[in-house]
């Protein structure tokens, strides 16, 4: 039996996928082999030595210690592009309530008394809420994962032209992106050149503050910033200057803050990204799919700190043991192995920066000695056996 503890509210239909004679799922379960969750902080909290993987039915993990787990040998599931397709529609809803006004038009037509002659008054002051078109404006697209392809084909197909910047693109991000989507060769060039900007990337030390002072002076005055990736894409100071001056016509994001409230240039949503029951049905399915097959089989798919490792089962039992990236570590494993006089079926191994991971299927059952000399070896960092175990 597994047992799953779960932190926040996850679809039922993903839980499903748990079979019951198997697993054991609650919200406050002792010792759990896994944590699900979503938006829940693990940061500061006490973490169970018992942990194997940490699941989050979500593409970022800001609220998770993901260099702690990797420390453990612990890895952390997201479920990248299961949300894609609700925040694109929401981006393509930020630029057009941007772009028609429709935010202030929906404020007037709220402020409106019964008892006034409405049809009057709408025909007389519409004028104030007169808008643009996308179509023919140019969409700059920053980070072209899978909500930044999904966004920038939606743009496509609205009549836009569409500049796209990702010195990170995947081959699958390539053939699922429109030919007709340009690339930019720099920020500065998207910046120079777009009516809107949307930004699609993760929030680290390389991206935080992207949007900055420079790129301000290299705007199109008027320009819309559209934030659906974290508050910090985007630097605070060059936010205020560019809104106070005009050169940032609107920003539109999904992360409201305090000192934001009532500028009439901002368009702020409370972080409504993958708040669809789709996109929180299928983030719930595919995590919980990944978790699965990790426990029951070692394999590792969308982990944010581990290699991507599958291997379809073989022999008695199989090894899965994560050390750090250095020398002869597969060669102390081989050795240890053959010392127990435990013959190797076959083996996979792959490494992610300063983590590797190893599955190995074996022809007999493994032994807790075994496995014990196997944690002895000087950068290991967790190691589990699955299937037949011998006394």
């Amino acid at each position: 039996m597994f047992k799953i503890q779960t932190l926040n509210h996850i679809s039922r239909n993903g839980l499903s996928r748990l079979p019951a004679n198997l697993y054991t799922i609650a919200n406050d379960v002792a010792e759990p082999d896994a944590i699900l969750l979503r938006s829940a902080d693990l940061h500061g909290k006490p973490l169970p030595s018992s942990i194997k993987a940490v699941a989050r039915a979500g593409a970022g993990v800001n609220n998770i210690p993901v260099a702690e787990f990797s420390r453990r040998g612990v890895p952390v599931f997201n479920a990248p592009g299961a949300n894609a397709n609700a925040v694109k529609e929401l981006v393509v809803a930020g630029m057009l309530i941007a772009a028609r006004n429709l935010n202030d038009a929906l404020a007037f037509v709220g402020s409106l008394a019964p008892g006034e002659d409405l049809h009057h008054r709408v025909e007389a002051e519409k004028k104030r809420f007169v808008g643009s078109e996308l179509a023919g404006k140019t969409l700059g697209v920053i980070g072209l994962g899978a909500i930044g392809v999904k966004v920038a084909n939606a743009a496509h197909a609205l009549g836009m032209r569409v500049l796209g910047f990702d010195p990170h693109m995947t081959i699958d991000g390539a053939w699922a992106l429109s030919s007709d989507v340009a690339k930019a060769g720099s920020l500065n060039e998207l910046y120079a050149a777009s009516d809107y900007i949307s930004f699609h990337v993760p929030l680290n030390d390389a991206t935080r503050g992207i949007f900055g002072l420079d790129a301000l002076e290299r705007v199109r005055p008027g320009v819309v910033l559209l934030n659906f990736a974290r508050e910090g894409i985007v630097d605070p100071a060059a936010l205020r200057q560019g809104l106070a001056s005009g050169r940032i016509g609107r920003y539109v994001t999904d992360f409201p803050s305090a000192d934001l409230l009532g500028n009439v240039r901002v368009i702020g949503l409370p972080h409504l990204g993958a708040s669809t029951g789709e996109a929180e049905e299928n983030c719930a399915v595919m995590v919980v799919d990944q978790l699965r097959d990790f426990l029951e089989n070692g394999n590792v798919h969308n982990a944010v700190n581990f290699p991507n490792t599958r291997m379809a089962r073989a022999g008695k039992a199989r090894l899965c043991i994560a050390n750090q990236n250095r020398p002869n570590m597969i060669g102390q494993l081989s050795h240890v192995l053959g010392e127990a006089g435990v013959n190797i079926a076959q083996m996979h191994n792959a490494s992610r920066g300063d983590l590797a991971y190893t599955l190995i299927d074996l022809d007999s059952p493994v032994t807790d000695a075994v496995i014990a000399a196997i944690r002895g070896i000087d950068g290991i960092l967790s190691v589990r056996a699955i299937g037949d175990a011998a006394a």
